[in-house]
């Protein structure tokens, strides 16, 4: 039997739950994993789009297998839709976004706009980053900004949920209830330094953090011996990110192109070695999810499936990792049709109308 927790208030789906003792925010993300329960986020591939339906479309392929789902910042220096956008389009129809916030493209009073409209929006989770450099991405002759890096953005969200100011110190009318996280990379050099580098995210804010893609276990398990022993995983939930490689060639691209991403030459061999290299790259995902979920220390996963989000749903079900839980689903509500069909009568006759108008005016 699936055991479910709605964690949504009654009021409407689009309202923040009752606040908890111990809780800096009114989110699904932060209870879930208060609880214990081993979360799953995932990433929601921003689109080239003014069209909302194009943010809803890409939403519900997640129904009831995810947490909560990352609004992408430019990524990559490349633009889309903005991730403040789509939380305003997530958080409408009851879903649980992680806003993320890149230091690259606005100054501090931006950003601390932006952390104030989100909260306002009903964000809880916010993930904190410096940001690609635009070099990376397809326009490189925009100018960048990073008048804060990812530990001072950290601690200028803390100063706004906790003191109640700006950085300027003036102060709030209502500080933003905000469950604050990060981005880790365990398998980039210097390797004995990230276990530190976790430690001052956490000294700066940061209660949950993201891993950059896991595709070395024995790496990552590893690091998180040592930052069991440092005393951070009783600080901060971590989420070990995994996702589907396509093919060798992929494989071999990413390593070769994407900085910051560890893909071991047993990976590549394993893919090489398969008649659907597209299928055991899923299973590899698979594999690896029901490793890192036995590592002391992990408290969820992150799913990233670029291109490939239609995979999600059978990643996260054929690794158990839900163990019978399911997680927030919206649901058709009786009224939903309704307000469909009056808003399609209501356009069809101001359309009608005003042809009407218009031969009678001809007239």
């Amino acid at each position: 039997m699936i055991g479910r927790q709605r964690d949504e208030n009654p009021a409407g789906i689009h309202l923040p739950l009752d606040p908890l003792p111990g809780h800096t925010s009114r989110g699904r993300l932060e209870r879930v994993l208060r609880r214990g329960e081993f979360a799953v986020t995932t990433e929601l591939n921003p689109p080239d789009s003014a069209d909302p339906e194009d943010v809803y479309n890409r939403a519900r392929i997640f129904d009831g297998w995810v947490d909560a789902i990352n609004a992408v910042d430019a990524s990559g220096a490349n633009c889309h839709m903005s991730s403040v956008g789509i939380c305003a389009l997530l958080t409408r129809m009851g879903y649980a976004p992680i806003m993320q916030i890149a230091c690259r493209d606005k100054n501090r009073i931006a950003i601390q706009g932006d952390v104030l409209g989100g909260a306002a929006m009903g964000v809880a989770n916010m993930l904190c980053l410096t940001g690609d450099g635009v070099q990376a991405g397809d326009q490189p002759g925009a100018k960048p900004v990073f008048d804060l890096d990812c530990m001072s953005l950290l601690e200028t969200c803390r100063i706004m949920r906790d003191n109640g100011k700006f950085l300027s110190g003036r102060k709030l009318t209502t500080p933003p209830q905000l469950f604050l996280g990060a981005a880790i990379n365990p398998f980039a050099p210097p390797i004995d330094f990230r276990p530190h580098r976790l430690g001052k995210k956490i000294a700066s804010g940061a209660q949950f953090v993201q891993s950059q893609y896991c595709f070395d276990v024995p790496m990552f398990r590893a690091y998180m011996q040592k930052v069991r022993d440092l005393g951070y995983t009783e600080q901060c939930f971590i989420l070990c990110g995994v996702g589907p490689l396509a093919s060798a060639k992929t494989a071999k691209w990413i390593r070769s192109n994407v900085p910051g991403i560890h893909i071991p030459d047993s990976v590549i061999k394993r893919l090489e070695g398969a008649q659907d290299q597209k299928k055991e790259g899923k299973q590899l995902c698979i594999d690896i999810i029901n490793e890192v979920k036995e590592i002391p220390g992990v408290s969820g996963v992150h799913v990233m499936a670029y291109r490939q989000e239609e995979y999600v749903a059978e990643i996260v079900d054929e690794s158990g990792v839900l163990k019978g839980r399911q997680p927030w689903k919206r649901e058709i509500r009786r009224d939903d049709q309704l307000v469909a069909d009056r808003l399609d009568h209501i356009l069809h006759d101001e359309i009608t109308e005003t042809q009407v108008d218009m031969v009678k005016t001809a007239h």
